[in-house]
């Protein structure tokens, strides 16, 4: 007797995956920020990059190195300490082609010097398609980009690391450093009674023969399975940067006891931990007592990474909202041809564009920097500010998003659920809003001219967009006042708002228009689509946002 079907329902007016797409092409905003930025020569080498990681193989890799988190290993069988962490397939995967890709050193010769020309243009572009299939394994791939910054107040150490740092391997192997094919380097510097405020740091370092050894506790250290760390601790003159390996010089473990992995929001498929160090083996980088100068150029490009990603992740949750709207009928019309989704849509797609188009302009400013002053001063004051603004940004754009496909967004089957629990992060690591803040009014104490330079620039690249003109006021304004520390957000955000429509007039002058009128020239309703477009410019911006 045959079973009956029970076939009582058929799907149907859902929306196809997002995948198998060119993560590249499809983004037009995208094509032309790296064409402003000086990165066209790369389009081809990113469009294979964009079809690699838009692909249904990689969103799986995505998927399955969150669902499988990584798990510490403390101690093997019979007791002996390990102090490993295993990680899903997956993740190992992910990591491989980033370091395959050069996502983690592209922007330094084999000699760890900067690759100049357009190398941090186009390993952004990589690192925020990237970043909208997977962002957990990304922190070891920054962080190993960005220590090469602290490493070069070391040449010697320097000069030893890079011929394993600068290979395009990855070596997930747990051994010593110099005989792996490839390796990636994590940071030990937040302890429990002082994240941001680093000089509390109570970790002490005590000189032997060559090296150091260190004792003390982190409460974060990024990345445990990295094959170094660059750590802070307290030497004899002060608070000092070094290089902590996971293998002692003899090739025996290093004293590195990991105490537990933590339990966080997202960035699930990343591994962080909180860690004692039992006289651990360390050498120095830079002078003693000199470790916040040595570790400031670092710092700098883990936030412009937490900028690029931010973007990255908004990207994405626009590019599923649209992709949604565009195959789901509701009122006899597809959802994308409904007025009121194509307000949001379309004020969503301004936004990202934006954001685009101002964190490849921060990325032009990091290849000139050696040798343009101005790119140099436009570097230190908008780091921070385009980070604060981008990076909490990330979280109520992702939920707006995830409304967009309504019940579907928010399931786990689904990539923006992850999204949304992944974007606070960025606005947290390396400096939360205040501390962004205020390190641009220390960028502005310590060179009010150069600053000065900066916003005149600004101003001259927004002459005739709506409302530019008393932002610059403003933001000169609010700068001088002696309480500006109280008002630096508003300020800040507003410098953000500024920069990013310079650098959108550099790419659509048209849409600079249009985010001008929306954000300068008008204070920008808290909820997207609470502004009013024409039915032309709307079609333009979605049209462009996902061809």
């Amino acid at each position: 007797m045959t079973q009956p079907s029970f076939a009582t329902h058929e799907v149907f007016n859902q929306s196809p995956p997002f995948e198998d797409v060119d993560l590249f092409a499809a983004d037009l905003p995208l094509v032309a920020a790296v064409r402003a930025s000086g990165g066209a020569a790369a389009e081809r080498e990113l469009s294979a990059f964009g079809k690699q990681w838009g692909s249904a193989a990689m969103a799986d890799r995505g998927r399955l190195a969150n669902e499988n988190t990584p798990k510490l290993r403390s101690f093997d069988a019979k007791g002996n300490r390990r102090d490993q962490v295993e990680f899903h397939p997956a993740y190992h995967e992910l990591m491989a082609h980033s370091a395959h890709a050069g996502v983690h050193n592209s922007t330094w010769t084999v000699d760890g010097r900067q690759a100049g020309d357009a190398a941090e243009v186009i390993r952004a572009a990589k690192f925020y398609m990237a970043a909208q299939v997977e962002t957990g394994h990304l922190c070891p791939i920054t962080m190993t980009r960005a220590s090469v910054g602290a490493l070069a107040m070391q040449p010697d150490l320097l000069a030893r690391v890079m011929p394993v740092l600068s290979t395009k391997s990855y070596d997930p192997s747990f051994a010593p450093w110099w005989q792996k094919r490839g390796m990636t380097l994590g940071m030990g510097m937040t302890e429990k009674q002082g994240g941001t405020d680093v000089r509390a740091n109570m970790t002490r370092a005590v000189r032997e023969g060559d090296g150091y050894r260190i004792t003390g506790h982190k409460w974060f250290m990024s990345a445990p399975m990295c094959d170094a760390f660059l750590v802070l601790a307290q030497a004899d003159g002060g608070l000092t940067c070094f290089f902590m390996p996971r293998f002692a010089p003899d090739g025996s473990v290093n004293a590195i006891q990991f105490q537990r992995l933590k339990d966080k929001l997202g960035n699930r498929s990343n591994a962080s931990s909180e860690v004692e160090f039992v006289g651990a083996y360390a050498e120095r980088i830079g002078e003693e007592g000199k470790g916040i100068r040595t570790i400031i150029q670092m710092v700098q490009l883990t936030r412009q990474d937490c900028a690029i990603a931010s973007v990255g992740l908004m990207r994405s949750g626009l590019a599923h909202a649209l992709h949604h709207a565009r195959h789901r009928s509701v009122f006899q019309k597809h959802l994308a041809d409904q007025p009121l989704m194509q307000a949001v849509l379309s004020d969503m797609a301004l936004h990202v564009e934006a954001c685009t188009a101002l964190v490849m302009r921060l990325c032009r400013a990091f290849d000139r920097t050696p040798h343009d002053a101005a790119e140099a001063a436009y570097m230190r004051l908008l780091t921070p500010a385009i980070k604060y603004w981008t990076c909490k940004s990330a979280p109520p754009f992702l939920y707006e998003a995830m409304e967009c496909l309504g019940g579907n967004g928010y399931v786990e089957d689904g990539i923006l659920a992850r999204h949304c629990r992944e974007s606070p992060v960025n606005a947290i690591w390396e400096g939360s809003g205040n501390v962004m803040c205020l390190d641009v009014l220390r960028a502005l104490a310590r060179e009010p001219e150069a600053a000065m330079t900066v916003l005149q620039a600004l101003a001259a690249e927004t002459k005739g967009l709506p409302g530019a003109g008393e932002a610059v006021a403003f933001i000169g304004k609010t700068f001088r006042r002696a309480d500006g520390e109280r008002v630096a957000r508003l300020a800040v955000e507003k410098l953000a708002l500024l920069a990013a429509a310079a650098a959108l007039n550099g790419v659509s002058p048209h849409n600079a228009e249009l985010f001008a009128s929306t954000r300068l020239a008008a204070n920008h309703a808290s909820m997207y689509g609470a502004v009013e477009l024409d039915s032309g410019e709307v079609r333009a911006l979605l049209e462009r946002a996902l061809p």
